[in-house]
């Protein structure tokens, strides 16, 4: 297979990407693949290290107020095409599959326009601008939620999961809570607001700390590497109990998260395909900083199946957050509901979904 990949900007489309690619490399060992990212997204340093090929495009998003930016945006949009255009030509892709971003918006338009077989992944239970965009043109769409198929023409959308579940899910944990000082026959609750943290989980965390030191379950506080000197000066005059570690980043998170009993942290996409591949319970606390308030409706799907609780970030407090751990943590027959019931919300074929239905529409 020669595959163009697209998606940009944020882990959320990246990991996915890099997931299906890993997927293609497994299935046809001898396929040429080239990855199309931004000047800005985190892809740029991403993509290359993994040895895959690497062009980018300088593009921007647009900001929701009239403003002169978003001339510039509708300039770089449209010189971003003609340059796709050339990329695509040049290295002729059986498909060009777009993972999101604003790049992807490019690239795929400029696919659809040569009539290069062309499909989108989205990841998240509300639509993107960008893939709402693309929808009009590419042959085939791919959801991670079901709750995404209805916004999107019917005869073109099909549930695939995300193809980061499928690549967790097969990891082989090797990991040993002794490594970090803490005992592997004591069930024990990851706390983590993403890459760089989240400030207000942090503060309250911070504030739970003296509770925390009085429980019989263990607790991995994760702050953000950017966050965590902020933190550990917060709690330089409280005494850490032996069941608490903090730390600033964990770099092999699927290996550490099939130890996991509990995890409270935000509602992104590539973060419930983990949780749910692994069958992991959770405690959701949605980002308000998102378009269209989507990690909210991301929550709620695994909320209704009763895989998860909600708390968001108006109501976060000590209280609430002692109270919903505390629930979890001090009942094992609901920690193993809830994990039954993530379980079967998993993916574990995702990638391989992606796969087939990106074959299905190649000339």
């Amino acid at each position: 297979m020669r595959l163009i990949v697209s998606g940009g900007g944020t882990g959320g489309h990246i990991y996915p990407a890099l997931a299906l690619i890993e997927e293609v490399i497994k299935k046809e060992p001898d396929s040429k693949i080239l990855y199309v990212g931004s000047t800005r997204g985190l892809e740029k340093d991403i993509v290359p290290k993994k040895g895959i090929d690497f062009k980018e495009l300088e593009i921007q998003g647009f900001k929701r107020s009239i403003s002169l930016y978003n001339f510039k945006t509708v300039a770089l949009f449209l010189k971003s095409v003609h340059k796709s255009k050339k990329i695509i030509k040049d290295f002729k892709p059986d498909v060009v599959i777009g993972t999101g971003g604003y790049v992807s918006g490019a690239v795929v338009y400029a696919a659809a326009k040569l009539h290069v077989p062309s499909m989108i992944h989205e990841q998240n239970s509300v639509v993107g601008l960008t893939n709402r965009f693309l929808s009009k043109y590419v042959d085939k769409i791919a959801v991670g939620f079901e709750d995404a198929i209805k916004q999107f023409p019917k005869d073109k959308t099909t549930y695939t999961g995300n193809p980061r579940a499928q690549q967790v899910a097969n990891i082989k944990s090797d990991f040993n809570w002794s490594e970090y000082g803490l005992k592997n026959d004591v069930p024990t609750v990851l706390i983590f607001g993403g890459s760089q943290g989240a400030l207000k989980i942090n503060q309250v965390v911070s504030n739970s700390i003296n509770q925390f030191n009085k429980r019989s379950y263990q607790v991995v506080f994760v702050t953000g590497a950017k966050r965590y000197d902020s933190v550990m000066e917060t709690l330089s005059n409280v005494k850490l109990s032996s069941n608490i570690i903090i730390k600033k980043y964990i770099s092999d998170m699927p290996n550490v998260l099939p130890k996991v009993d509990l995890i409270v942290g935000r509602a992104g996409a590539t973060s419930l395909a983990e949780i749910t591949s692994l069958g992991i319970p959770s405690i959701l606390i949605p980002s308000p900083y998102v378009t269209a308030d989507h990690q909210t409706k991301n929550a709620l799907s695994l909320v209704k199946n009763d895989a998860a609780l909600i708390i968001t970030e108006n109501d976060l407090s000590t209280n609430t957050l002692m109270k919903n751990i505390d629930f979890v943590m001090h009942d094992k027959d609901k920690r193993d509901e809830m994990a039954n019931n993530s379980r079967n919300m998993g993916c574990r074929d995702s990638s391989s979904r992606l796969f087939n239905l990106a074959k299905s529409i190649i000339k």
